[in-house]
């Protein structure tokens, strides 16, 4: 079958042009190893003996941190609601309310949120007895008559800057 000169020099040829796309692919493979090397040592820093493994494992702790970040997210979010409850906002006024007593021993204590809610507390000192009272506050307003000193201890809690 192959007897003929002209079939042995195409077949020739033809196993020579194979030959050199082979070396050219194997070419192209060697070059796209030594760069995946360089990659790879450039990775493993040195040798500080940090294998495969070692790598994949903290790539598996990275994916897990996007979870845990959403989680503080949701964390943060809730403790800000929470703060927004909690009293936050103080003012504080003494006076004296009888001009027989002296010093100012008694005092309009307000206690507020960050919407302005909450209470007063007030504390009326005379010679022979003290009375406290306690009124709610919403919104920086209250239902029941405030005296002077009462308003200016909630105008003072809700000029505090929010911690």
């Amino acid at each position: 079958m192959l007897q003929d000169p002209r079939t042995v020099e195409l077949a020739l040829i033809a196993l020579m042009v194979v030959a050199l796309a082979l070396a050219a692919a194997v070419a192209l493979l060697y070059r796209s190893q030594t760069t995946l090397r360089r990659r790879l040592r450039r990775l493993l820093v040195d040798g500080e003996g940090m294998g495969l493994d070692a790598i994949a494992a903290d790539l598996e702790k990275v994916d897990h941190l996007g979870e845990r970040v959403a989680a503080l997210n949701a964390l943060q979010r809730d403790l800000e609601r929470t703060g927004q409850r909690a009293l936050q906002r103080v003012g504080v006024v003494r006076f004296n309310p009888f001009t027989d007593t002296g010093g100012d021993q008694s005092f309009a204590i307000a206690l507020l949120d960050a919407l302005g809610n909450g209470l007063v507390v007030s504390s009326l000192h005379g010679r022979a007895d003290t009375r406290v009272f306690a009124k709610a506050v919403r919104g920086g307003r209250s239902k029941h008559q405030l005296s002077t000193e009462e308003e200016e201890a909630i105008r003072q809690a809700l000029a505090t800057a929010d911690v």
